[in-house]
């Protein structure tokens, strides 16, 4: 295996989700790719992927965004980690979480999937839950929303103001996780909210 890290960042395909919360994991790709100073490319494993390294010399990245609906993002992310030798343990899923507040990051690996679908997909094609996931917060619906409603529908305006910072920080936290490890990356994105 090699010391590649696949980092995929979840959502759907189509402008019309581009602002979606559920879109947040590509959002934070976008970020990423920015600061790599790659541009996305067509990848022939379903998906658009920048290759890099992240800093001078450090760790090779590949970033990935499905181009597969949420619900099916398991085949692309399978296919990349075999073509790019990757293992799970160096696959890093970023996705929306609604069970942790708006403007939160949240970090882990493996455990359950929350009922998020795309998180689902991937487990079931990776054969294994032990990746990582960090995890945006995009709060709960309100009221008695339905979750795909709310999860379907673009940032408040409010949450606009904010969303540069949250995808700023979700960014952060991937670098960290790769350079410092799991830990480190808890400590420093979980402590700041406590």
């Amino acid at each position: 295996m090699t010391d590649t890290w696949l980092i995929v960042g979840l959502g759907n395909p189509g402008s019309e989700y581009s602002g979606n919360r559920h879109n947040v994991g590509q959002m934070v790709l976008d970020e990423l790719a920015s600061r790599i100073g790659g541009k996305f490319k067509v990848h022939k494993s379903r998906a658009q992927v920048v290759e890099g390294r992240l800093g001078i010399g450090g760790p090779r990245v590949v970033l990935a965004k499905p181009m597969t609906y949420m619900n099916v993002s398991g085949g692309p992310v399978s296919a990349l980690a075999k073509f790019f030798d990757v293992a799970p343990d160096h696959v890093i899923a970023v996705h929306d979480e609604i069970d942790i507040p708006f403007n939160t990051v949240k970090l882990k690996i493996g455990g359950g999937e929350g009922g998020h679908n795309g998180l689902r997909d991937i487990s079931k094609a990776l054969a294994t839950k032990d990746y990582l996931r960090v995890r945006v917060g995009v709060g709960r619906p309100p009221g008695r929303m339905d979750t795909a409603d709310f999860v379907l529908r673009d940032f408040a305006t409010p949450e606009k103001k904010d969303l540069p910072f949250l995808l700023d920080e979700a960014a952060d936290a991937v670098e960290l996780l790769i350079t410092e490890g799991l830990l480190s990356a808890q400590q420093k994105h979980h402590a700041a909210r406590s």
